[in-house]
């Protein structure tokens, strides 16, 4: 099971409908058609012997070097042996010339010096694996394949192998020579394919349209460059015809290698996604921030009024769980799950989150009909009935529903910006019954959620162990960033859950045989923390050390493994990066861009 690349190795790039990874090898592993939570078309990230792939490498032995383009999604990896150096460019085109098939994938190797030998190979395995294509010559379509009424089509200006479901090429190139692989995907079959000599303007195109997008955030600090990179890939995670925007393109990525801690992220999570769409907001996205606030109206209609934790791409409310047992698992972890049952659990920090961010919404001058104003009296009586129940949690711990007191905190939060939302809106609602409600919240978690002998929040009502979460508490005005509270559970986190910068979630208990890895998103939280308590040169030192645990170009995953810091979990997290947005952007004393509370009070 070792001959896998580490996660660390991959770069994503997409098309906002679905995302590729890219090995640093110039493999791509992953990619699902049509969109994220589509069944996979290559998949060797999983099955490293069975798993379809395409892969563009030296025959000789190699060295590469890899960077993202300046400010887009155009992954360029440089291939230097001894007889010469190439450079792979690698992108989904984003057009909006309806013309062109659903999805493309363009690769294009040039030869920057001397003479190379490089070998292409593209082996899909569509629907999961279980299907072999069957390659037909198209004339300047190139190969395609009828893949269940789809057709995969690839182009290439070289001369092609094809067998068993393989194409594969072998060609001798000298400096300033080149070849283009397109790969081409589409329910039906287009009336225009892409020609491989209009491969460069959608290049230029691409690179253009990237360009142009980071151009609109409106972040002008030191960091903006780590800025516009996080953004850029929230907005690789964003799925345009919908709206929504998905946790992670993977699944089944262990936090622990060789267990069975493996879920499927491809689907919209209301709380990371509404993180996504408050930073956004901030850094003046606000297309994309606009169309989750209407995906997410639009959504939650068929759970009226009650939020669900997860939804599909469209909105639709179940999303069953299967163990898919064709594959080995990323170096043998499984079981390969599809689908996440999480969908079913109770999690009500969720109101929190996504009533934090459509305040954001209002607060910007957007409106909100009738339907909404409904729902949003709707649950405010929902949350004055529902926030003394047990939950599931943020951390979405599978079995029996607990007090988590971050959930309480979030109902706090929700009923706060319902309160002003009320305001705002006009809206004819219990807002004194909110308001009691609220003082009841703050009441139970100030007396149980807080443990005197610990000197901090802890994870469950009455409880002992210190949970990250606590971290936000501030930084949603449930409580003043320097309240002596707050100070010390930030003191009690860096004592019980920090591992140098990294922080752990929570201390698994003894008995459940769990280890965890450290989880990157607490530790941003860590430094958004401090920066609120006023240790703004701590929080900057611990972003400085944050940035060694980014991959070459910049992606963050979602845990870090003990023993030898490697990455675990789906990747890249939305999660993840979300948090990086917020602790740069409070680091940088720009609190409003933050999106942060003004009017935390003193408790």
């Amino acid at each position: 099971m070792t001959n896998y690349p580490p996660i660390s190795d991959y770069a994503l790039v997409g098309d906002c409908r679905t995302g590729a990874l890219v090995s640093r090898d110039g493999s791509i592993d992953w990619l699902c058609l049509p969109h994220f939570d589509s069944p996979s078309c290559f998949n060797r990230l999983l099955d490293r012997h069975e798993g379809g792939y395409c892969s563009v490498r030296p025959t000789s032995t190699y060295r590469t070097t890899r960077s993202y383009r300046p400010n887009t999604a155009v992954l360029t990896t440089e291939f230097h042996t001894v007889d010469g150096v190439a450079c792979l460019t690698d992108l989904m085109p984003v057009s909006d010339d309806g013309r062109f098939p659903l999805r493309q994938v363009l690769r294009r190797l040039q030869i920057l010096d001397g003479t190379m030998e490089m070998a292409l190979v593209v082996k899909p395995r569509p629907d999961d694996g279980q299907k072999i294509p069957d390659f037909k010559r198209r004339g300047q379509a190139g190969y395609c394949a009828d893949i269940g009424g789809r057709m995969l089509c690839v182009a290439v200006d070289a001369p092609v192998l094809v067998e068993a479901g393989e194409l594969s090429a072998q060609v001798r190139l000298s400096r300033g020579q080149s070849v283009t692989l397109w790969i081409v995907y589409a329910e039906d079959a287009p009336a225009v394919y892409p020609r491989l000599a209009e491969a460069e303007d959608a290049i230029h195109d691409t690179v253009s349209y990237w360009t142009a997008w980071a151009a609109r955030c409106r972040h002008v600090g030191p960091s903006r460059d780590d800025v516009v990179r996080s953004a850029i890939t929230l907005k690789l995670l964003s799925h345009a015809p919908s709206g929504s925007i998905v946790a992670a393109p993977t699944t089944s990525l262990p936090e622990r290698i060789g267990g069975d801690l493996n879920w499927d992220y491809r689907y919209c999570w209301l709380r990371d996604a509404s993180f996504t769409a408050h930073a956004f907001f901030r850094l003046g996205f606000e297309q994309e921030a606009v169309a989750f606030t209407h995906w997410m109206t639009h959504a939650t209609t068929l759970t009226f009024p009650a939020l669900q934790v997860l939804y599909s791409l469209y909105g639709e409310a179940s999303v069953p769980e299967r163990v898919w047992t064709r594959w080995e698992g990323y170096r043998g972890s499984r079981p390969i799950r599809l689908g996440n049952e999480a969908a079913a659990q109770s999690q009500l920090d969720v109101y929190g989150e996504v009533l934090d961010t459509l305040l954001l919404y209002v607060e910007c001058g957007h409106p909100v009909d009738r339907d909404t104003k409904r729902w949003l009296v709707r649950v405010g009586d929902l949350l004055v009935a529902d926030w003394a129940q047990p939950d599931h949690g943020i951390w979405e711990i599978r079995g029996s529903r607990r007090h988590y007191v971050h959930s309480k905190v979030m109902c706090w939060v929700a009923l706060e910006r319902l309160e002003r939302l009320a305001a705002r809106l006009g809206l004819a609602a219990s807002v004194h019954t909110w308001s009691r409600t609220r003082d009841a919240i703050r009441h139970v978690v100030l007396r149980s959620g807080y443990s005197v002998s610990r000197r901090s929040f802890v994870q469950v009502l009455g409880g002992t162990s210190v949970d990250a979460s606590a971290l936000t508490f501030g930084t949603y005005g449930f409580i003043n960033s320097q309240d002596p509270r707050m100070r010390s559970t930030i003191a009690s986190v860096q004592r019980a859950l920090s591992r140098g910068p990294l922080v752990y979630r929570y201390l698994p208990e003894a008995a459940s045989g769990g280890k965890e890895g450290r989880f990157l998103a607490c530790s941003f939280w860590l430094a958004e923390a401090l920066a609120a308590a006023g240790r703004t040169a701590e929080a900057e030192e611990l972003l400085s050390q944050m940035r060694a645990y980014a991959n070459d170009v910049g992606l963050f995953p979602e845990e870090i493994q003990d023993d030898n810091e490697a990455f675990l979990g789906n990747f890249p997290l939305a999660l993840t990066h979300v948090a990086h947005l917020r602790a740069l952007l409070m680091v940088e004393g720009d609190r409003a861009t933050a999106g942060l509370a003004t009017d935390a009070q003193t408790l």
